[in-house]
């Protein structure tokens, strides 16, 4: 955002919808169109007419919240928008105060200890950050805090970039119907929304940057530039919602991961480039010391095997992963082999999937590790203890950590089949990973690699973690089992 603020008719018509009568308001829209800092706008005001009053700024996540809000977005709102007014940072206890002693805390709710203490108040005003990430549910615990009395108005606010349609957010302000109960609601005006794009904003963004985002394949273009929900197919594994929460950042990732696969779904890829089929899936997944998985990387290609084979062993070292993971229905030795020709002098242990099963079916076990978009999680209600796999994006080109071409293919699996018009290689390949590394009973124990080899630690991979301890139900290992099994590990 530029150091001013600039007014148009759309932002106007909005920050006047931001005043109105109801009680809950949605700004639902594309990519930087502005929503964020007009709500952010609003709090402030609210915080500036009421001396002593509390407000709410909340995301899914504590460290989105303080990254996104707390160091951007309103620290640059309040220099614009009231230059004289001086924030203080009360980062130890969660909050920032205002001159008139107003507070706007600003937390996450994926923490036990965060959320009890954001609950202990009770706030005027209550805004929740990327509603597509929040379950409805956690929605229902926060809004109970609603309750601080001033003489300002009690609002909510909300705002997302849109997501599928049956999204909570989608049923409640744009069908009026109850998100729970799906009956309609008993007050539906006091829920009141507008859409956004960012052509609404595009005072402050460049042409280069709108053009990206008009040129984005159909669904993507949608969400992030027209700013309108999607309809989904009927029966989907995966939906935008599961696929938003599962996001998250390189920082995100433990220090320690117990392994990493690069996991491969070959098709057949000889000849030119426009005459070959589909693409090669290769997806780096790592199982950190939590127990979860995580999305590293997508480099599917579309290279003959000499090229693809020198990808998947170049992931290989770059991750420092333990072993490939390979589906060997084109042919289990024309795989190995290819591997095996990229690394000649330090070979690379290789474990073999036949998919025997149709495509949704390998699925959707796999999908049912992204959790229930309604669930509120464990014990400390955090929704992030639903899901167990995580998609790291990383913003940087040479990280290949962009996965919105295997979202796109995710998305079009339901459990009628995969209703996509092209293989999902990359899906494929992540569905390989994943299930070895949380679905596979046995684990490393029953799929003896083809080749093993012992590595050397790299360097950035933190610790070595608590050496491997084989399984001790009816696997009984011979010692020199034991020994290739931990050899394998590369720590």
């Amino acid at each position: 955002m530029a150091e001013a603020w600039r007014w148009n008719p759309k932002k106007r018509a909005v920050n006047h919808l931001l005043g109105g009568p109801q009680r809950h308001t949605a700004l639902v829209g594309g990519s930087r169109s502005g929503k964020t800092a007009l709500i952010c706008r609003a709090i402030l005001t609210r915080s500036l007419r009421a001396p002593h009053s509390r407000h709410l700024m909340a995301r899914l996540r504590a460290n989105a919240a303080r990254a996104s809000l707390w160091l951007d977005t309103l620290p640059k709102v309040a220099r614009v928008c009231y230059p004289g007014v001086r924030l203080q940072d009360q980062r130890q206890d969660g909050f920032v105060r205002l001159p008139n002693r107003s507070e706007i805390w600003i937390g996450g709710l994926d923490d036990k200890d965060r959320v009890e203490k954001i609950l202990g108040n009770e706030y005027a005003s209550i805004y929740l950050n990327e509603c597509s990430q929040i379950p409805y549910s956690s929605v229902e615990v926060v809004l109970t805090r609603l309750a601080q009395t001033t003489d300002l108005k009690q609002r909510a606010y909300y705002d997302l970039n849109p997501v599928g349609k049956s999204h909570w957010t989608y049923r409640q302000f744009v069908e009026h119907l109850d998100p729970s109960s799906r009956l309609p609601l008993a007050d539906p005006d006091d829920y009141q929304h507008a859409f956004l794009n960012p052509l609404d904003n595009a005072e402050n963004l460049t042409p280069e940057y709108l053009a990206s985002l008009r040129n984005m394949p159909e669904r993507r273009r949608r969400r992030f530039f027209d700013g309108v929900y999607s309809e989904e197919i009927e029966g989907a594994l995966w939906t935008l919602e599961l696929l938003e929460r599962a996001r998250g950042a390189p920082t995100d990732v433990p220090r320690t991961l117990r392994r990493v696969v690069v996991a491969v779904d070959p098709s057949g890829t000889d000849g030119e480039e426009d005459a070959r089929s589909d693409d090669v899936g290769i997806v780096v997944v790592g199982l950190g010391s939590d127990g979860d998985a995580y999305v590293l990387a997508d480099l599917t290609c579309n290279l003959p095997p000499e090229g693809w084979g020198r990808r998947v062993v170049w992931a290989y070292e770059k991750y420092g992963a333990d072993a490939v993971v390979a589906e060997v229905n084109f042919g289990g030795a024309m795989v190995r082999a290819v591997i095996q020709a990229a690394s000649p002098s330090a070979p690379v242990p290789v474990y073999t999937v036949r998919a025997s099963r149709g495509k949704a079916i390998r699925a959707e076990p796999v999908s049912a590790l992204y959790g229930d978009p309604d669930s509120p999680g464990g014990e400390s209600g955090s929704p992030t203890l639903a899901c167990r796999v995580h998609h790291v994006w990383d913003p940087a080109p040479a990280a290949f950590a962009d996965f919105g071409r295997l979202e796109d293919e995710l998305l079009q699996f339901s459990t009628f089949g995969y209703q996509g018009t092209r293989s999902p290689n990359r899906a494929d390949a992540l569905v390989f990973g994943v299930s070895h590394l949380l679905l596979s009973e046995q684990a490393i124990a029953l799929a003896a690699p083809i080749i093993v080899s012992f590595r050397a630690p790299s360097p950035d991979r933190g610790p070595a973690p608590v050496p491997y301890e084989p399984p001790s139900s009816t696997i009984t290992l011979s010692p020199a089992e034991y020994s290739m099994i931990t050899d394998i590990r590369g720590w």
